[in-house]
């Protein structure tokens, strides 16, 4: 088995194991607990991910307009075409 494999094998195994793990806690253990605490996780994940993504908008600079790299770009092809569109006579 290649590295990517083994490290396969070994994520696959971890979530079986967490699987059941949770599965024990939740049915013989403390349900109530178990119930709080995943919906305070995935919540908590949730508003993190939303954080992270108002925080990257708030801190990125805008995007230079389109019209500027049209014009930028419309004139540097008809700058190309003069100096290629010209032929040498001898």
């Amino acid at each position: 088995m290649n590295k990517d494999q083994v490290i396969g094998a070994l994520i696959l195994i971890a979530s079986i194991l967490g699987i059941i793990v949770y599965g024990w806690l939740l049915f013989f253990v403390a349900p109530q607990l178990v119930l709080q605490i995943s919906a305070f996780i995935a919540i908590l994940v949730i508003l993190g991910i939303l954080a992270w993504i108002g925080w990257t908008m708030a801190t990125t600079p805008p995007p230079a307009p389109i019209e500027a790299e049209i014009t930028t770009s419309t004139q540097e092809t008809s700058t190309k075409t003069e100096f290629t569109g010209k032929e040498k006579t001898d």
